[in-house]
């Protein structure tokens, strides 16, 4: 499942419209914390990155080939692709401040 948003891109505290947000979101079925996490991460982006993101969510239960060589040792796990470097945070993601930083995001 993706999300492609591409849309103009709301200011909220900072302009981020020369970076380009690729997102990998690992869950588990449809338990409390996935359902947590994907809402969190998807009300992140909506206000931070509209318009410039891509949202994959891999169930690893429906699609546990996809988890092939990726080192998923939890889940939910999100994975910041781009921009680089590579960042990994693990949880319901609903502590904001955490995944500002890790999306260096924080203003």
């Amino acid at each position: 499942m993706r999300f492609h948003h591409k849309q103009p891109i709301q200011e909220p505290q900072q302009r981020i419209e020369d970076k380009y947000y690729s997102l990998r979101l690992y869950i588990a079925g449809t338990n409390l914390k996935s359902i947590l996490a994907l809402k969190n991460i998807k009300q992140v982006c909506e206000t931070y990155l509209k318009g410039h993101y891509d949202l994959e969510v891999i169930d690893v239960y429906q699609q546990p080939e996809l988890t092939q060589g990726e080192p998923i040792v939890a889940v939910p796990t999100l994975i910041r692709l781009l921009p680089l470097p590579f960042q990994r945070i693990i949880g319901d993601l609903s502590q904001k401040e955490k995944i500002l930083i890790a999306l260096n995001l924080s203003f």
